[in-house]
């Protein structure tokens, strides 16, 4: 941790300096001292130190208009401020104009060496961060985006509901479209520089959860509510107010949360199961689903109000058919993504044979299904270009159509065939013949619904 970590001591009491350059090299630190402010923000320009160690009271000019100076500047260090000022005034001044921390003569060794191993930390720890932010934005942006004009006008559209903070959003669309990923891109654009915190964003599964759970999770509960309510417990709605709430498949909620949903969209606030106090929240709900509302409120089993309220703003994502321009272009980009994942450098391009096949196929599974077809060939470890021998047989034909014997028993191919891609074709199947309702689809295959739903992460049908 202390390794190459620089320290600049900047303070006129020779023996203090000499005692920190002392005990602090012990520890591993590369350290400089200084005993004046004059020409300090060059030095520390040209030196570029982790932290510096500021005397306030230093000759001819205080550690606060050094400070100052370097703030100014723009000179990125973290400043820890020394004190002899036994008040808070000092410290208070100095952490306002950005001082990373302070400490008051006479201090210990020990509390020095602590504080500067807190504030190394948390520097590599914010620029980690920062960094994983930079490289996931540029994923999310590609993968999201894509080139295509349909999707730039979608992009339009959201960063235009972002700008007006509208209180609730529908994104409907087909399996795998990337509609979560839409929801996590207006979330994104809530952000300014200028906002000192990251705002929450919380996803939840409406069809992941039995009711009453579903129900704890969202509007939390009181101690004693339920049997196993031992405290108190804030649901998703508080832990996000201010920031964003996604609510997956929200067509598979049932009818007494319904009603729950569109009073905290009337009224902007929640109760606790159990409770009896309105806690007001400021938050955006976005539903999505891909299930056609407008057809469950006509069977009755979404109720209408709450589904003019959602639709108040709409959108909808498109398929990948719909957006053919894309396919190479997220090919490649998830070619990349996983070639750097799994430390793989074998796959340079696409043959033009096999541009022709992935363009021509309807990719069933959306974004999702190109996205693990592509992990898949990174994985296997095909090298140079990527050719029509080496796309999954759905893509290409081969072997797809099952045929049955005069008995009704399925046949394999003399040639054979993919059990991978047979389980997968009987479960899209499925779920085409139920418009994609996975509890109908878990019935037809005779399996729990946990069970489809790890089948069609699987094959990337979500």
């Amino acid at each position: 941790m202390t390794a190459n970590n620089r320290i600049l001591v900047v303070d006129d009491d020779e023996l203090i300096g000499s005692m920190l350059s002392r005990s602090l090299k012990s520890s591993g630190y590369d350290v400089r001292v200084e005993t004046g402010a004059d020409g300090i923000a060059g030095k520390i320009k040209a030196w570029f130190p982790d932290i510096v160690l500021l005397d306030n009271n230093l000759p001819g000019r205080s550690g606060l208009d050094v400070l100052r100076e370097l703030v100014e500047q723009k000179i990125a260090t973290q400043v820890v401020m020394l004190t002899a000022d036994d008040t808070a005034e000092t410290a208070v001044k100095a952490m306002k104009l950005g001082a990373a921390d302070y400490l008051t003569k006479p201090f210990n060794i020990e509390e020095v060496k602590i504080l500067l191993r807190n504030i190394i930390e948390r520097v590599q720890l914010t620029r980690e961060v920062d960094y994983l932010r930079k490289v996931h934005a540029e994923s999310f942006d590609r993968e999201m985006i894509g080139g295509s004009s349909v999707m730039k006008a979608l992009q339009t559209t959201v960063e235009k509901l972002a700008a007006a903070r509208v209180a609730s959003l529908l994104i409907t669309g087909e399996s795998g479209t990337g509609k979560e990923l839409l929801a996590r891109y207006f979330h994104s654009m809530l952000h300014v520089p200028s906002e000192p915190r990251r705002l929450p964003y919380i996803a939840v599964n409406c069809a992941a959860l039995p009711e009453n759970l579903l129900e704890s999770e969202l509007f939390g509960y009181e101690k004693g509510s339920f049997t196993d309510a031992k405290t108190d417990k804030k649901g998703v709605f508080e832990l996000a107010n201010g920031g964003v709430i996604l609510l997956d498949e929200v067509g598979e909620m049932q009818a007494a949360l319904q009603s729950k949903l569109l009073r905290i969209l009337e009224e902007r606030q929640v109760r606790h199961v159990g409770g009896s106090e309105n806690i007001p929240v400021d938050i955006t709900v976005i539903a999505t689903t891909n299930r056609n509302l407008s057809d469950e409120v006509k069977k009755g089993s979404f109720r209408s109000d709450l589904f003019y309220r959602l639709n108040s703003f709409h959108v909808i994502m498109p398929s990948l058919r719909e957006r053919t321009e894309d396919i190479l272009l997220l090919a490649r980009h998830f070619i990349s993504f996983f070639s750097i994942k799994y430390n793989k450098k074998g796959i340079s391009s696409i043959s033009p044979e096999a541009e022709k096949i992935m363009l021509a196929y309807q990719w069933p599974g959306n974004i999702r299904e190109l996205k693990n077809c592509m992990e898949r060939l990174v994985v296997l470890g095909n090298e140079g270009e990527i050719r029509v021998e080496h796309l999954p047989a759905a893509l290409t034909g081969r072997s797809s159509a099952i045929d049955r014997s005069a008995e009704g028993r399925f046949l394999l191919p003399d040639d054979g065939i993919s059990l991978d891609d047979l389980e997968r074709d009987i479960i899209l199947q499925a779920l085409e013949k139920t418009k994609h309702n996975k509890t109908q689809a878990a019935k037809l295959l005779n399996i729990t619904y946990d069970t489809l739903r790890y089948q069609v992460k699987k094959y990337g049908l979500e």
